[in-house]
């Protein structure tokens, strides 16, 4: 029998795909997104979906989706409370609340918590931005720690860099998995920067151009809708693969400077390079934020999936943009893997086929 897995705010499903890839059961998502849900439901047709906020389940409406037997053999509640009260961004939007103040985080970390003491798994798995790790947010992290703790819990955390495990993606992201029982292994990376790989002696990151690179067979011809620079289109054309902005500046001895140094976000016509692995994918589309192709566009959803480590069959319900959202914002699933197979190691490996 498979272990089983409850998953919260899920998305289009990454974490759940990379626990699914590693042998584990989906029975049941949790979110309040409805693109979100059908696209869910059609990837994970085995699994219940409870289409709503984290605020309003509870125990009964799991019991009432998939049974107290089902809801019992859960082995490992995962999932990736909404980011922004924790992201880089809200540093400098100080007209903002961060962590905790933010209602979002209050309720998102808190159903999270109400959902993780009355399940009471074997191991959880809570997922954020590598911000969330930042001195700024201690009093959240420590709140965490503290309440999985008071359950039983012995809890590490850390921050990992998904281009360090195979993903074409240089996308850090903050874990914290918490174990009633057993110490828990971090994944070791299988790649590295090609800058260190002469050192580690391992396998360099995997380039963008490797995996997105047969997607673009045609560079002459007319890529209606995604068109990139906006005002700024003449400009982003003189940027080369790899760079951004800062290329026309000054400071970096552009002879007609169009920018000031640091005068706006690093992702500003940011440009992928087909040598190197893409940059953070964001959640939102964007024709002037990057990163933005080589051919100055922007990306289309077959790229920014494989990006991501989603199969290129990977069902996303509405438009562009809400399918842009759902992968922007998930786990790639091979990261997800890597962290699946040490928790399936955990708790008994020779029992789980994956």
């Amino acid at each position: 029998m498979r272990p089983k897995v409850l998953s919260l705010f899920s998305g289009c499903g990454g974490l759940d795909l990379g626990f699914q890839q590693a042998g584990f059961e989906i029975v049941l998502g949790v979110d309040n997104d409805a693109a979100s849900a059908k696209s869910h439901a059609r990837n994970f047709p085995g699994a219940a979906f409870f289409a709503g906020s984290i605020a309003d389940f509870s125990e009964s409406s799991a019991v009432s989706m998939v049974g107290q037997e089902i809801l019992r053999q859960v082995d490992v509640l995962i999932g990736g409370p909404p980011c922004p009260p924790f992201s880089k961004s809200r540093f400098y939007r100080t007209d903002m609340p961060r962590a905790m103040n933010d209602p979002v985080g209050e309720v998102t970390i808190g159903g999270y918590l109400k959902t993780l003491a009355w399940l009471k798994p074997k191991v959880f798995l809570l997922e954020n931005v590598a911000g969330m790790s930042f001195k700024v947010h201690r009093e959240t992290l420590d709140h965490i720690l503290e309440t999985a703790g008071a359950l039983g819990y012995k809890c590490d955390f850390k921050v990992l860099n998904a281009a360090d495990f195979g993903v074409p993606q240089i996308r850090q992201r903050f874990f914290i998995v918490g174990t009633l029982d057993g110490e828990f292994s971090w994944p070791q990376p299988t790649h590295a920067n090609p800058a260190d790989v002469v050192v580690s002696g391992g396998v360099p990151w995997v380039p963008a151009g490797d995996v997105i690179g047969d997607l673009d067979t045609d560079a002459n011809a007319a890529d209606a809708g995604h068109v990139a620079g906006g005002k700024h289109r003449d400009l982003l054309e003189l940027i080369p693969p790899g760079d951004n902005y800062l290329y026309l500046t000054a400071k970096r001895g552009y002879p007609t400077p169009h920018f000031e140094w640091r005068s706006r976000y690093w992702s500003f016509l940011l440009k992928l390079s087909p040598d190197m692995p893409s940059w953070t994918i964001q959640a939102r589309r964007s024709n002037n934020m990057g990163p933005l192709h080589w051919r100055n566009r922007i990306l289309r959803i077959e790229e920014v999936k494989r990006l991501q480590t989603f199969p290129d069959s990977w069902y996303l319900e509405g438009n562009v943009e809400r399918q842009w959202r759902q992968v922007g914002n998930a786990v790639p699933p091979l990261l997800a893997k890597s962290l699946a197979l040490k928790i399936a190691e955990l708790i008994g490996a020779e029992a789980y086929p994956q």
